[in-house]
């Protein structure tokens, strides 16, 4: 695996193929290289890829594995032709084809996910949603928290920003977050702006041992960083979440996917079915 090459090929960006692709790579126990191939949209770029395989095929003596969401018959047919020398995996026709015959109708071989971006009403509420994250990290404005989906709250550094703009990228969510701070401690309860809104409140943790090590790469040497000060704060920012009912998990060990889903499924259900 570590010695072979994978191509993630489309005629839009890619992200389709790559995702999958990836999804089923992770399956198996080494790291392939990658290469990332978007916009193979006319049979002269079709044509300088297969060359660009050929050459990885013949340099690295094992074919390459080819993840392929091409939608044209004349571009897919380069690259999935036997003059190509990989293993192409056909998303088209090993899903599309058949769900035409299932369905009864051709697809509208429409080219690439955000081809039609502009039109799109899904499209233009995940913009929304990344200007609201944005506008609302790291507590930095209070306003409009009565139309947020989700208010992340944590102590700093576990997680809340990237989960933010990923549950907004990926599924249209206005995601607030708050950082827990140790005047919030000393008060004891959550901070006033928050408490009207803590049915929407969902809260992230964090071990303390590496929540240290992810500050000492921020502020090395720091009090802020210093181990006894991260397990000082997580333990009273969970402390806090169970004394007002907030529902949590600790980002430690998880990926950024499972963190989404697991905030989606217990606040907003709805969000899964579309």
């Amino acid at each position: 695996m570590s010695e072979r090459s994978v191509f993630f090929v489309s005629d839009g960006t890619g992200i389709t193929a790559e995702t999958f692709g990836n999804s089923i790579l992770a399956q198996f126990p080494a790291k392939a290289r990658h290469v990332r191939r978007p916009f193979i949209d006319t049979i002269d770029k079709a044509d300088a890829l297969v060359g660009e395989i050929n050459a990885v095929a013949e340099r690295e003596g094992k074919r390459p594995i080819v993840f392929m969401t091409l939608v044209e018959d004349s571009i897919r047919s380069v690259v999935a032709g036997p003059g190509c020398k990989a293993m192409v995996m056909d998303m088209f026709s090993t899903f599309v084809e058949p769900l035409e015959a299932e369905f009864g109708v051709k697809s509208n071989h429409r080219i690439g996910r955000f081809s039609d971006a502009s039109k799109s009403e899904e499209y233009h509420e995940r913009i929304e949603a990344i200007n609201f994250s944005l506008a609302h990290d790291d507590g930095q404005s209070a306003r409009n928290l009565d139309i947020a989906d989700v208010i992340l709250v944590g102590v700093s550094r576990c997680g809340k920003t990237p989960t933010s703009l990923y549950l907004a990228m990926q599924h249209g969510i206005k995601a607030a977050n708050y950082p827990l701070i140790p005047d919030d401690f000393e008060r004891g309860h959550l901070p006033s702006t928050l408490a009207p809104y803590k049915r929407k409140c969902f809260g992230l943790t964090i071990d303390p041992e590496r929540l240290a090590q992810i500050r000492n790469e921020r502020r090395p040497g720091s009090r802020y960083a210093s181990l006894a000060n991260c397990r000082y704060e997580v333990n009273e920012a969970e402390a806090m979440m169970r004394r007002d009912g907030i529902e949590w998990l600790s980002t430690t060990h998880k990926s950024i996917e499972e963190i989404a889903t697991t905030i989606l499924r217990d606040l907003r259900p709805d969000r899964l079915i579309y």
